[in-house]
C-alpha cells in the first residue's frame, strides 16, 4: 500500500465493517439486558434508543474539538487515537453484564472515536484539489458504506454462531452476543496496525495542507488552479446534514423493532437489510454520485436526495414482504448517498483554511442527528409503530424545499 488515500479508505472500510457487524445484534443485546433487569417492553425499547444514541451524542460533543486540534497538531496522531478508542470500547461492550457497563463503553468509545471521521474528511480535503473534492468525499463515503455492507452480513452470520456456554468472571461475561463486538475490536486493531505502518501526515509544520506538492494527493492541485475560497457560513449545510443523519438513524435504530412487530423479522433478516442499505450507498457513491456531481453540480442533488429518502420511509410503512422492504430500503439509501458526500464537499469548500474544524462541526451535526434519531424514535415507536417514519418523512420533504431555496440563491 503506497497511496495515502487508499490507506485511509482501507482503514475506514475495516473500522466500519466492525461497526456494521454490531448493528443486527445490538438492539437484541440491549433488549435482553434490559428485560433481564426486569424492565418492561416499553422501557427496553427506550434503552435501545438511548444506548444507541449516546455514542453519537459523545461524537457530537467531541468531534469539533478533534477537528480543531487536527488543524493545529496534524491528522495522523489523532486518527490513531480514534482507532484505539473504538477498539477498546468494543472490548468493554463485549464483556458487559449490565446497562451501566454498556453506557460506560459507549461513552468512552464515542469520545475517542469521534476523531476518526472528521480527520478522515480533513485528510481527503488536504490531499485533493477543490475540483476533485466531491469525488474524494464520495470515495470516502463509499469506503465507509462498503464496511457497513460487509459488517451486517458478518453480524448476521456471527449471530447464528453460538458458543456452548457463557463464561462469567467478576463483573464481566462472554456469551453469544459478545462475539460480534470482539470481532469489531479485532478489525479496529487491524486498521490501527495499517495506519501506524502506512498512514502519513497531511499537514506540514506550519499547519498548511500538502496537496500542492504533487506527491501525496489523489489529484493534487495543478499549477494555476484556484485556491479554496474564503470561509462562508456553513449553518444551512449543518442543518441539512443533521436531518440527513437523523433520518438514517431513525431507520437504523428502530427498524429492527418495527420489522419485528409487523413482519416478525429477526437479527438474520435485519443483517441482510442493513447490508443492502450499505451496498447501495457504497456502490452509488463510488460510481454514480461523482458522475452526477460533475455533470449537475452539488446543490441540485440535495432536493432529489431528500425526496428519495422521504419516499423510501413512507413506502416502508406499508411493506410486508422482504422483496418490497429491500426495494424501499434501496430507495432510501440512494437518497442518503446523494446527500452525504455532497454536503461534505460543500462544507470543505466553504470552510476556507479551517477544514478540520468545519468538518468536525459537520461530524458533530451528523452525530447529533445519529444521537437524536434513535432516542426520539425509541419514544415515538412506543406510541405507534409508524409514527417515527411518518414524521421523519415530513421533515425530509421540508428539507427538500429548503434545498430548492439554496439552488435559487445559488449558494454553492
Amino acid at each position: 500500500m503506497k497511496h495515502p488515500l487508499f490507506i485511509l479508505f482501507f482503514c475506514l472500510f475495516v473500522v466500519m465493517t466492525g461497526y456494521g457487524l454490531t448493528l443486527p445484534v445490538l438492539p437484541y443485546y440491549i433488549e435482553r439486558l434490559a428485560v433481564n433487569s426486569e424492565a418492561t417492553t416499553g422501557q427496553a425499547a427506550f434503552q435501545v434508543g438511548l444506548l444507541t444514541g449516546v455514542f453519537s451524542l459523545m461524537q457530537f460533543l467531541f468531534a469539533p474539538l478533534w477537528g480543531k486540534w487536527s488543524d493545529r497538531t496534524g491528522r495522523r496522531p489523532l486518527f490513531l487515537i480514534g482507532l484505539i478508542g473504538f477498539a477498546l470500547s468494543m472490548i468493554l461492550f463485549a464483556l458487559g453484564t449490565n446497562l451501566i457497563m454498556l453506557y460506560t463503553a459507549r461513552i468512552i468509545g464515542g469520545i475517542l472515536s469521534a476523531a476518526v471521521l472528521p480527520i478522515a474528511g480533513a485528510f481527503v480535503a488536504d490531499m485533493t484539489s477543490e475540483q476533485d473534492r466531491a469525488r474524494g468525499m464520495a470515495w470516502l463515503g463509499s469506503a465507509t458504506s462498503l464496511g457497513v455492507v460487509l459488517g451486517p452480513a458478518l453480524g448476521a452470520f456471527l449471530s447464528k454462531w453460538g458458543i456452548q456456554r457463557a463464561y462469567s468472571f467478576g463483573y464481566f461475561r462472554i456469551d453469544d452476543f459478545s462475539i460480534p463486538f470482539f470481532s469489531a475490536s479485532i478489525l479496529a486493531f487491524l486498521a490501527l496496525g495499517a495506519a501506524i505502518r502506512w498512514f502519513p501526515e497531511s499537514l506540514n509544520r506550519s499547519g498548511d495542507n500538502v496537496q500542492g506538492d504533487g506527491k501525496g494527493g489523489f489529484n493534487s492541485l495543478e499549477p494555476g488552479s484556484k485556491p479554496t475560497a474564503g470561509r462562508r457560513w456553513i449553518g444551512p449545510l449543518l442543518a441539512l446534514a443533521f436531518l440527513n443523519y437523523f433520518a438514517l438513524a431513525i431507520f437504523e435504530g428502530t427498524f429492527a423493532l418495527h420489522a419485528k412487530v409487523l413482519i416478525n423479522f429477526g437479527a438474520f433478516e435485519m443483517g441482510w437489510i442493513f447490508m443492502v442499505c450499505g451496498l447501495v450507498m457504497a456502490v452509488s457513491q463510488g460510481t454514480l454520485i461523482p458522475t452526477l456531481i460533475g455533470r449537475f453540480g452539488e446543490i441540485p442533488l440535495l432536493p432529489v436526495g431528500f425526496i428519495m429518502m422521504s419516499a423510501g420511509l413512507v413506502f416502508l410503512m406499508r411493506a410486508e414482504q422482504m422483496a418490497s422492504v429491500l426495494v424501499f430500503v434501496a430507495l432510501f439509501a440512494l437518497g442518503v448517498a446523494l446527500i452525504t458526500p455532497t454536503l461534505a464537499s460543500m462544507v470543505s469548500k466553504w470552510a476556507g483554511s479551517d477544514v478540520g474544524k468545519a468538518l468536525g462541526q459537520l461530524t458533530a451535526a451528523n452525530s447529533l442527528g445519529q444521537a437524536a434519531g434513535p432516542m426520539v424514535g425509541g419514544i415515538m415507536i412506543g406510541w405507534q409503530v409508524h409514527v417515527p417514519y411518518l414524521l421523519t418523512a415530513l421533515f425530509l420533504g421540508i428539507a427538500a424545499f429548503a434545498s430548492l431555496l439554496l439552488i435559487r440563491g445559488k449558494g454553492a
